[in-house]
């Protein structure tokens, strides 16, 4: 058995948070088990939680759109997010969910070893970067950590919210596709 498949064993039964008593699904992540590329997440919405998917909502096929823009196939990157179970109503992950389920994501990075993570979103910025990320300041800016270059876009989900957005996110995907051509 694959390593990932053996985390998502685990990860599927886990009990360490309340939010294991709501969810239909355990989302763990799909895509590209050797991706340069990974994406991460806050926290699943309905549509991933009823399909076991992560970005499969309306905030997903935006994604899929800004992808399909910089000529990044889905299916050659790897997306996951934080949490692995949906929070009510699509509520802020607490910080107590977070250090739940952080270890799962941990392993994925292990096992995947992608080169360069991307951020959606702030919160996962805040996670990930740093306890104080600043999304609006701080998009598209790259740091190093360990052996990954990470950076943070717009989640999807704020894009649809406010699309005058749209071409900053752009912008950082064309960076993202850039650093990406650069690894190869």
């Amino acid at each position: 058995m694959d390593k990932l498949q053996q985390i998502y064993d685990t990860c599927k039964n886990c009990t360490a948070c309340p939010l294991h008593q709501t969810r239909t699904n355990c989302v763990f992540g799909v895509g590209n088990p050797n991706a340069q590329l990974m994406f991460v997440g806050e926290a699943p919405g309905e549509q991933e939680d009823l399909s076991g998917t992560p970005f499969v909502g309306r905030a997903g096929q935006l994604l899929d759109k800004f992808l399909f823009a910089v000529d990044i196939d889905r299916s050659d990157v790897y997306i996951a997010n934080i949490l692995k179970c949906r929070p009510p109503k699509n509520r802020d992950p607490l910080p107590a969910e977070e250090d739940a389920c952080i270890g799962y994501l941990r392993e994925q990075v292990r096992t995947i070893k992608p080169k360069i993570i991307v951020c959606l979103g702030r919160i996962s910025a805040m996670r990930l970067i740093k306890p104080d990320y600043k999304i609006t300041r701080e998009h598209g800016t790259w740091v190093e950590k360990g052996n990954f270059l990470m950076t943070a876009v717009y989640h999807p989900a704020a894009l649809l919210r406010d699309p005058r957005k749209n071409e900053e996110m752009l912008r950082d995907m064309k960076v993202i596709k850039q650093k990406l051509n650069e690894l190869q």
